[in-house]
């Protein structure tokens, strides 16, 4: 029932927490005047079908559109569209980053939109952990991604029309096909490897041999890591990026997916923590962890994790950094 409600957070700081949950207690707000008063932010969260609630007329491909008396949601120069990505957890978990870094004060931070559809989430979180499926790879290959590019693009477009100067999808599968989704878009998008590849050049890391080039390691699931995403950018940025071999993938990283879908955690924390050794004993400077599944295997306090990055935390610096520029230009 609430799964086909809209979801508004008013105030982000106070109500971000209780709009979505693990056990799906929603707090339900209806639409009202004040929205004319210009919200910090709001939580749009689809219906069961994968489309908004009706706010207006929607197209006839599924594109939500906002009434023309409404215009758009949020009208601050600085305002984010967030499309939200495999899990509800992880997505909140990134926007709650970018309101906690971003506040100067308790009253004070970025204004965002954010979209959350349950249809996407299943499909992206089906399609990402398959990948890495010894019993699903032959699916995988026929799988055909124009569904979820339709889905991406009318959350871009939707985002566009309510108010978004800026959009971020945090989420790595997703960014597979993020030339497609954001061809015409008319507002800039951050990409999560050029945010990567960026503070890793900022950051003017050493060899950690003599005389070797920079060195850094890529962990991911095979749609990922597939796609390249991560590997170009850096590559760009003059870093030569380590890959897990064949015998990694098929030994280490893929049966740990399979060891995560049978619940067996302590299995699939094991069989990751070998997977990141096998990269670092290859001289790399640091391992990129692209995949929310992975990260959450491993406790906050573990050594291994000391030598990864969350491209998700590099993705929300960089969002919290072209929020303020938009201020300062506008002001």
């Amino acid at each position: 029932m609430l799964d086909r409600s809209l979801e508004m957070s008013l105030n982000c700081s106070s109500h971000l927490s209780g709009c979505v949950t693990r056990q799906r207690n929603l707090c339900k707000i209806r639409l009202n005047p004040v929205l004319a008063m210009s919200p910090s932010s709001v939580i749009l969260h689809t219906d069961g079908s994968g489309k908004f609630p009706e706010s207006g007329k929607s197209s006839s491909s599924g594109t939500a559109s906002l009434s023309s008396s409404a215009g758009s949601l949020l009208g601050h120069p600085n305002t984010v569209g967030i499309i939200g990505g495999v899990s509800v957890d992880s997505t909140l978990n990134f926007v709650s980053k970018v309101v906690h870094w971003s506040k100067e004060n308790e009253e004070n931070c970025i204004p965002f939109i954010l979209c959350s559809d349950p249809v996407l989430n299943r499909e992206l979180l089906s399609l990402e952990r398959s990948s890495s499926s010894l019993s699903s790879r032959n699916e995988l290959s026929q799988f055909d991604h124009t569904r979820i590019v339709e889905n991406l693009r009318s959350k871009r477009v939707f985002l566009e029309k309510s108010g978004a100067h800026c959009i971020v999808v945090p989420c790595h599968i997703s960014h597979s096909w993020h030339d497609e989704v954001f061809k015409g878009c008319s507002v800039p998008s951050l990409h999560m490897g050029e945010c990567v590849a960026r503070e890793l050049k900022e950051a003017k890391l050493k060899p950690l041999e003599a005389g070797s080039p920079l060195r850094i390691g890529v962990l991911a699931t095979g749609a990922t890591l597939k796609a390249g995403l991560y590997q170009e950018k850096l590559q760009n940025e003059g870093f030569e990026v380590m890959l897990p071999d064949k015998p990694t993938m098929e030994h280490t990283v893929i049966p740990a997916i399979d060891a995560l879908n049978r619940k067996d955690m302590e299995g699939a924390r094991n069989l990751l923590r070998i997977a990141l050794q096998v990269l670092l004993v290859r001289a790399v400077n640091t391992v990129i962890l692209a995949s929310d599944d992975m990260r959450d295997l491993l406790p906050r306090d573990d050594p291994l994790l000391k030598k990864c990055i969350d491209p998700m935390d590099a993705l929300a610096r960089s969002t919290i950094k072209w929020a303020q520029q938009a201020v300062g230009e506008g002001t």
